[in-house]
């Protein structure tokens, strides 16, 4: 008997959108929001979509959306055919969408992270101007309340919830000119952020945990002022591990480092609807940073 052929199907890109708003927001309701629609359409779309896949996308109980391990392989992949999508139409109609778009980012991650994707935005929608603020954190949550800012990616502890779409994770190290700067029977000197800030914390919460003394030598809220600060010998930073200069040292436990717990990169919203080319920036950063990360 011959083998039957693989059924076709094409994805309907709108269950796709509603698809990606339930992982992000964790909610049928909140999705709903986002795409100013009912939750009872919203989990509508959701079983045609599990129906057009054949596959439980989510596991459902009354406090919580969680996806299931067939719903997180399709997250990437859906992120993928919006962000296409977004383009094609953007290039067909790229006269039609205009305006400005307000995004904060931490300093770091935006110089490393941020220029090629914000690239690509700029050449699928030119009219559109980008504002981007770099500052720290809890000053970018400040601009958002205040409404300075459609979107900022924020650093937060691992976590899950409604605070925002993890989109990176970042491995921690100690970073330093030298073994020079350590010192054999003092404090141990570090540069850091003003406070509040989570590298910070995660420096003097290892530390006190490690019980070894410290002291702040040296702040400055300026990426590149606290590089000049570790190359003149001053003290010792956390940094994301592939965000270290290649002309300073890493220290590891050999020399009597603690470990450094992650921390994550967070995409938080101005609120639950967006300009359309706000939502289509979100799209791209998400498609661009796998978030599964």
């Amino acid at each position: 008997m011959p083998s039957q052929k693989p059924r076709l199907v094409n994805l309907d890109l709108d269950l796709i959108r509603a698809f990606v708003a339930v992982a992000e927001t964790k909610s049928f309701t909140r999705a709903g929001a986002r795409l100013g629609r009912t939750q009872p359409t919203v989990s509508l779309q959701i079983r045609r979509l599990e129906e057009q896949v054949s596959a439980e996308l989510f596991s459902r109980d009354p406090r919580r959306v969680v996806l299931t391990a067939q719903g997180e392989g399709l997250l990437a992949q859906a992120r993928k055919l919006l962000r296409l999508n977004d383009e094609i139409v953007g290039e067909i109609f790229e006269h039609a969408l205009e305006g400005e778009v307000r995004l904060g980012a931490p300093e770091d991650f935006a110089t490393t992270h941020l220029p090629g994707i914000l690239g690509d935005y700029a050449r699928a929608y030119p009219h559109v101007s980008l504002s981007v603020t770099c500052d720290l954190t809890l000053r970018l949550m400040e601009k958002m309340q205040q409404g300075e800012l459609d979107l900022a990616l924020i650093k937060r502890d691992p976590m899950g919830g409604d605070a925002g779409v993890k989109v990176w994770r970042e491995r921690l190290v100690w970073v330093g000119a030298g073994e020079d700067v350590l010192p054999q029977n003092a404090p141990l000197p570090l540069v850091a952020a003003p406070s509040p800030c989570i590298y910070r914390k995660r420096m003097t919460s290892a530390l006190d945990a490690a019980g070894r003394p410290w002291r702040v030598a040296y702040t400055s809220p300026s990426l590149a002022g606290q590089h000049a600060a570790l190359r003149a010998g001053l003290g010792v930073m956390a940094l994301p591990s592939e965000m270290a200069p290649d002309d300073l040292t890493i220290f590891g436990a050999d020399a009597g480092f603690p470990p450094l717990d992650d921390i994550e990169i967070a995409l938080i919203r101005a609120g639950k609807t967006l300009p359309v080319a706000a939502e289509r920036l979100a799209n791209t950063i998400l498609a661009s940073l796998d978030s599964g990360q």
